[in-house]
């Protein structure tokens, strides 16, 4: 818990640093670019997560597959290494994506399904979360069958399980409290 208070301090901190010197969009595609490589590169990630090697090390490391990064990148780089907090780039690099989102009127909404949506479907639930919100929406489907059918629906904090699993365990409840 510690660890994602300080990885979105830090996330904060960058971001207003990269809008103060008009260079957050740069920033934010240094940092999905930090978080793309560190979800698909497991070895990578568990390198800087380690505790036994050194924070020297893992600089250079980052230094060397980052290099084309922009310089307030670099130096935030050099931050953590100084503070001892390079296990939290890959919390940072997320929170700083999503931070910058909502800066920009952007907000992720995360569909939840049994099977995969179709785009009709996805048209749908764009226009109403974007109704509801007010801010331009981008939807993440993730397919869980253990929902048996329908959808849960999440947008920043809040959610909506028109699940058929959901509604069975709220049978479940009120046969057992009777």
């Amino acid at each position: 818990m510690a660890g994602s208070r300080a990885a979105i301090r830090y996330a904060k901190a960058v971001l207003s640093l990269a809008t103060e010197k008009q260079v957050a969009e740069a920033i934010n595609a240094d940092m999905a670019l930090i978080a793309k490589t560190l979800k698909a590169s497991s070895e990578l990630d568990n390198v800087l997560k380690n505790a036994i090697i050194k924070s020297e090390a893992k600089k250079a490391i980052l230094n060397q597959v980052f290099s084309e990064v922009n310089g307030l990148t670099a130096e935030l780089f050099k931050v953590l290494d100084a503070n001892k907090r390079l296990n939290l780039i890959h919390a940072i690099a997320e929170k700083y994506t999503e931070l910058y989102d909502i800066q920009n009127g952007k907000q992720l909404a995360v569909v939840t399904t049994a099977v995969a949506i179709t785009t009709d479907m996805e048209a749908k639930v764009l226009a109403k979360v974007k109704a509801l919100t007010n801010k331009e929406v981008t939807l993440n489907n993730i397919v869980d069958p253990a929902i048996i059918g329908g959808f849960v629906l999440r947008v920043g904090d809040m959610q909506y399980n028109a699940s058929i699993v959901n509604k069975l365990n709220k049978l479940k409840r009120e046969f057992t409290v009777n």
